[in-house]
């Protein structure tokens, strides 16, 4: 009997609907026996039972025919709703409707009713509450069901995690849960069982999580290797399954684990990366005790940098952004995850256009280090303003790197992008010459230089996953520019902390490219949100190709041709063999922007002009 009901359970359509058009049909010749004995006081006489069974062919074409007409069958039936019983009532009607019309023509005929009106009535009565008592009944059963069992899943990892996971889930809870079988690489493990659940070959995912009728796969390995752990996953959304994950022991609450503690599988675990891991050493020596400005401190990049800045043991953080609730908020969340430690924490609202105003922030603060973080980043935005870009990106640059000098600063950091690389955009091409206002104004004095360049970073305010995620959530569609068009990707803290070694561990005056691994097609990456959310492609949401928008690459770079990328110390960080920059010509070209500045600001034009005059390798991608 459950294996029957775990059977409907998994399959949305199992019962065909010709039996759901058999059953409304038996039930509403019951329902005509039943007006037909309440009319008559359970005693017909003998002449009503015959005209009847005359009649009982009409009456089925006509419920038959109205049926049809109103599709009363199409529905699942253990989740009916009002719509179905719309169709019922709907169908009911007409059918008496019918009925009714072939009373009225057998009376103008003088001929004997066909069905007697009180009977029509009694019937119609009887058979709506058949029809929809039916469908009540049915889903009443199946959601008892639901309630009264456990959902079976699958856990991988049958080791001492495993262990504890299936303790955890299979505590009663208003979610219960059962563990039918664990998967596991380790063919010591397999065919063995573990509190009665069987050890299976997880090469075999896909069949074994079917053949279960399992409805999730938690994941307990803790140190798992990505690859790996993308392709389980992928074979749990490949049969239906979600998928979660059991969180780090350090977080378990006093040590210990809950059901309820278990998170859904994110997108970064199917990129099947493997985490960068640092020795961090060099970082704590250069942060512990050190005063550090993060400009942009309130964004995705530089709120990450004042947390690691402050857990890492920096006597103060200084964060300077232009939006205030952002700013707000980050002093909340730094309270939050750090505590008494967030009191080292200081926000200021300030434009790092304001050359005065950050000069005197900064000069007040006298940092030990500076991350410039703060930019403009959205390429459409950019591509229709490009003097703002100049502004932010490159005089922004330029103010904040001169007050860290009079500030006294030995370190300064800039945080740029790959759109820097053989820019195709205003972005890009402003970020290519903030690189180029650092080598110009800050090369070969007494405060260290450092420039880090990498790509798309995971669920940074404004990037893609946030805007699919939002997309899927409003029930789509998803809109994508190319099928074809690919992107680097790294997590919030992996970037920050690679930024911060690259920053510990330069000499000066270095430029350093991280190595993101292989481009991800971002077409692959809806997929798998979409699965990943339980939906179904071009069934419960689609995919909209929008074509690319002007500043868009198709496919990113980390170097450009006339660069070169050695290594050092750590893999993951690689540092430019830097082409020559003619400095004079960067610092004339930046000292008449900002003596415009004063005057009349630059037009479009003028930015532009600049552009083509130090970036030969620009190529916009459209023409004006």
């Amino acid at each position: 009997m459950f294996q029957l009901l775990r059977t409907i359970q998994s399959r949305p359509q199992l019962v065909p609907r010709w039996v759901i058009f058999s059953i409304d049909m038996s039930l509403g010749v019951v329902a005509l026996g039943l007006a037909y004995a309440a009319r008559f006081e359970f005693s017909p006489p003998a002449h009503e039972l015959e005209a009847a069974r005359a009649f009982l062919p009409a009456y089925l074409i006509i419920r038959a025919f109205a049926m049809l007409a109103f599709r009363t069958f199409s529905g699942i039936i253990r989740f009916s709703g009002s719509r179905d019983a719309r169709r019922v009532l709907l169908s009911l009607s007409m059918g008496t409707c019918l009925f009714l019309a072939l009373d009225v023509a057998a009376g103008s005929m003088g001929t004997t009713y066909p069905m007697p009106l009180s009977v029509v009535a009694i019937e119609l009565l009887a058979s709506a509450v058949f029809l929809i008592g039916f469908r009540v009944s049915v889903r009443s059963v199946y959601e008892r069901f639901q309630t009264a069992r456990p959902t079976p899943v699958i856990i991988f990892g049958a080791g001492e995690a495993g262990i504890i996971t299936k303790q955890a889930v299979e505590r009663p809870s208003a979610d219960p849960m059962k563990v039918v079988a664990f998967l596991d690489d380790d063919t010591g493990k397999q065919g063995k069982r573990i509190d009665g659940a069987p050890i299976l070959a997880a090469g075999d995912a896909g069949r074994i999580l079917q053949d279960h009728n399992a409805k999730r796969l938690i994941v307990s390995i803790q140190q798992l290797d990505p690859a790996r752990k993308a392709k389980v996953i992928d074979a749990a959304l490949n049969a239906g399954l979600r998928v979660m994950d059991v969180p780090p022991a350090q977080r378990w609450i006093q040590g210990e684990l809950s059901a309820g503690q278990l998170r859904d599988a994110r997108i970064e675990d199917l990129l099947g990366r493997p985490v960068i891991e640092l020795d961090a050493s060099a970082i704590a020596k250069q942060v512990k005790g050190a005063r550090i400005v993060v400009t942009g401190g309130a964004g995705s990049i530089g709120s990450e940098l004042v947390m690691q800045s402050l857990d890492r043991g920096a006597a103060e953080v200084l964060a300077l952004d232009t939006a205030e609730t952002p700013l707000h908020e980050l002093g909340l969340l730094a309270h939050t995850r750090l505590g008494g430690t967030s009191s080292r924490l200081t926000t200021r609202i300030v434009d790092v256009r304001d050359g005065a105003r950050i000069q005197q922030h900064l000069s007040d603060f006298k940092p030990d280090l500076v991350y410039h973080a703060a930019a403009y980043k959205h390429v459409p935005v950019m591509e229709a303003q490009p003097e703002e870009a100049w502004h932010t990106n490159v005089i922004g640059t330029t103010q904040t790197l001169s007050a860290a000098k009079l500030a006294g600063a030995s370190t300064f950091v800039l945080v740029s992008t790959d759109k820097a690389v053989n820019p195709s955009s205003i972005m890009g091409a402003s970020k290519r010459m903030a690189e180029l206002a650092v080598r110009s104004f800050g090369e070969g004095g007494e405060m260290k230089c450092v420039i880090t360049r990498f790509g798309n970073v995971l669920d940074s305010n404004g990037s893609v996953i946030p805007l699919f995620r939002r997309q899927i959530e409003s029930g789509g569609p998803i809109t994508l520019t190319d099928p074809e068009v690919t992107r680097y990707f790294m997590t919030i803290p992996e970037a920050v902390q690679l930024v911060m070694e690259a920053a510990a561990t330069s000499a000066g005056d270095d430029i350093f490219v991280f190595d993101m691994g292989e481009r991800v097609r971002i077409i692959d990456l809806a997929h798998r949100m979409i699965r990943l959310a339980g939906l179904v492609e071009g069934q419960d949401i689609d995919i909209d190709i929008v074509g690319m928008r002007p500043g868009e690459k198709l496919h990113e770079e980390l170097m450009s041709g006339q660069e070169n990328l050695l290594a050092t110390h750590h893999p993951k960080i690689l540092r430019a063999a830097r082409a020559e920059v003619n400095r004079d010509m960067v610092r004339n070209t930046i000292a008449d922007s900002q003596a415009a500045l004063r005057q009349v600001p630059w037009t479009s034009e003028q930015v532009k002009l600049a552009f083509s005059r130090h970036l030969p390798e620009y190529k916009p991608s459209h023409k004006d």
